[in-house]
């Protein structure tokens, strides 16, 4: 059995944030998991990131992503955009430099015990124990696929994914495939089918085609500031604010389309369906599906990609199903309720990421929230 003052579930870019400044303080803490295993098993491999080259994982301005390349001999305008593969080199850089350990296994249960100096067990899946004075949670989107019900009750269960299980396209080429949503990831998915597959896709969506124009994200930065200053001002807010604050990063990140899209979607192999649904769908004899669409059409096509995003629901998290943790933790539209250093309503029980968008703003879905996030966390602990 291990003992440690913080056990952090998940060493995706917010566990490992969180971890590094966590070591800075003098925490003992415990990573668990498999170090970005979610970005580099469950996104293409050629994908490009939307973030500019100033977001980074440190807490303290040190260990960026700007300084990694520079190391490297390279500069931000040459790397932009980011590839994926670019991405993950600089978090396997910021781990070794921040000398964080991760113990390479997943936590099946976590319980609250009535053991005061260490209340949190956590049971891992080789059946070992770690107790933790406190622990985090930082596992990220894995379990958070977004799948309409209204879609794919429509569709044969066998021959449709999500964005986040379809990643490898070899098995596309010579067939035909449906992107179903009209957001960055259906276009930047469709480009990567048509550059390693050649298939020949349809992007079927509800609305507009947004427009392929660069994102505007400095405007973040100093909400980002304002939150290390007074954590929690974002609940604070008024709804219409809140509100406001929404629709400003809809607007960048869900009405846009990164311009270097464009061209790589262009030819008459790739069709876009906008202001479209499905309303129906046909087995074929052949294994293909026969989609019917509201404005009369019909198509035929051999794979189906759901490129619906994600949606909290921390109840899918699977270690967090203990009659110990659920009786105590309060949950609202999905998320967990938390306070102003990221607490849930259990005392020591943190969560960060995707599961604070709620309380702390639609920011901490990017990876721009990893230092404030971090830093408000240590520093709450190391109280």
């Amino acid at each position: 059995m291990t003992e440690t003052d913080l056990l952090i579930i998940g060493a995706g870019p917010y566990g490992l944030a969180t971890a590094s400044y966590a070591r800075r303080l003098g925490l003992d803490c415990v990573v668990v998991g498999d170090p970005m295993s979610f970005w580099r098993d469950h996104m293409p491999s050629g994908m490009l990131l939307r973030s500019p080259t100033s977001w980074h994982l440190d807490a303290v301005g040190e260990l960026t992503f700007e300084k990694f390349v520079s190391e490297r001999g390279l500069t931000p305008e040459g790397v932009s955009p980011i590839s994926l593969s670019l991405y993950l080199e600089y978090c396997r850089w910021f781990q070794e430099r921040s000398g964080i350990a991760v113990q390479r296994n997943f936590v099946r249960n976590l319980r609250w015990t009535e053991n005061l100096a260490l209340p949190f067990a956590a049971v891992l899946d080789d059946g070992s124990e770690i107790h933790a004075r406190r622990a985090l949670s930082a596992t990220g989107l894995t379990h958070y696929r977004n799948i309409p019900e209204d879609v794919a009750s429509l569709l044969p269960r066998q021959k449709f994914a999500h964005t986040c299980d379809f990643v490898d396209f070899s098995g596309l080429k010579g067939k035909r495939c449906a992107i179903v949503g009209g957001r960055q990831s259906a276009f930047e998915w469709a480009a990567l089918i048509n550059e390693e597959a050649g298939a020949d896709i349809h992007i079927i969506y509800r609305h507009d085609t947004p427009a392929f124009t660069e994102s505007d994200w400095d405007w973040i930065d100093d909400l980002m500031d304002r939150t290390r200053e007074r954590p929690g001002w974002f609940k604070e807010l008024s709804a219409g604010e809140r509100d406001g604050i929404y629709q400003r990063l809809w607007g960048e990140g869900r009405l846009k389309l990164e311009p270097w899209l464009q061209p790589r979607i262009q030819g008459d192999n790739v069709h876009l369906r906008p202001n479209t649904r499905i309303t129906g769908a046909r087995l074929n004899g052949d294994g293909s599906v026969a989609l019917s669409l509201d404005e009369g059409s019909s198509l035929n096509v051999d794979q189906i990609v759901l490129a619906t995003g994600y949606r909290v629901e921390v109840a899918r998290e699977p270690y967090l199903r203990d009659p110990s943790i659920t009786r105590r933790l309060q949950v609202e539209e999905g998320f967990p309720v938390l306070d102003s250093r990221f607490q849930s309503s259990i005392p020591g029980l943190y969560f960060t990421g995707q599961t604070a968008t709620r309380d702390f703003g639609p920011f901490f879905g990017f990876g721009i929230g990893c230092p404030p996030a971090a830093w408000i966390i240590g520093n709450a602990l190391s109280r």
